[in-house]
């Protein structure tokens, strides 16, 4: 007994050393996936506390999200202060943004960055409106189309931020 104890220890050691696969966004609830999708042996070995240590990075950096539609996210909101931004969960908070010509109305903007490929369905982004009723800050509905068109500029702005580095890198 003690010695099979062992003997599977070490085989389980020695394939915790492999290397995993990254699962692919669109693997995700397909169910023409079956069974494979939730299976602990990637295509090199067994992966132990979801590690994998071969080094590669789809994203084109260290970030735990999409680079460009990280960069793009910022870009786009860089006229609202900034309240916090987590870039290895993916969450980017702006505080409070009055527009000068309506200083009775306000914004917030929350976006998630949701996963590591530049993809349409990669950000969302929930914006926040309050007006300012005799003297108090009263939440208010705000269009469906201002998130959209928020990501929609995230979206054109990681584009371009790709092909100006793929020009660069080309050089």
């Amino acid at each position: 007994m003690r010695h099979s104890t062992l003997i599977l220890s070490a085989a389980l050691a020695l394939a915790a050393c492999g290397q995993g696969r990254y699962v692919e966004e669109s693997e995700y609830n397909d169910p023409r996936r079956g069974i494979e999708q939730g299976r602990l042996f990637g295509d090199r070995g067994l992966i132990i506390f979801g590690t994998d240590r071969s080094g590669r990075d789809d994203a084109g950096g260290a970030l735990g999200v999409n680079a460009y539609l990280w960069r793009g996210t910022l870009d786009t909101l860089s006229f609202m202060p900034l309240a916090s931004a987590d870039p290895f969960g993916g969450v980017i908070i702006t505080d409070w943004y009055s527009p000068p010509e309506t200083p009775a109305e306000r914004f917030k903007v929350t976006a998630y960055i949701l996963g590591r490929q530049l993809r349409a369905d990669g950000v969302r982004i929930s914006v926040f409106r309050q007006v300012n009723t005799r003297g108090q800050w009263v939440d208010v509905p705000v269009t469906p189309d201002t998130a959209t068109a928020l990501e929609d500029r995230v979206l054109a702005r990681a584009r371009e931020l790709r092909a100006q580095s793929v020009q660069t890198a080309g050089r």
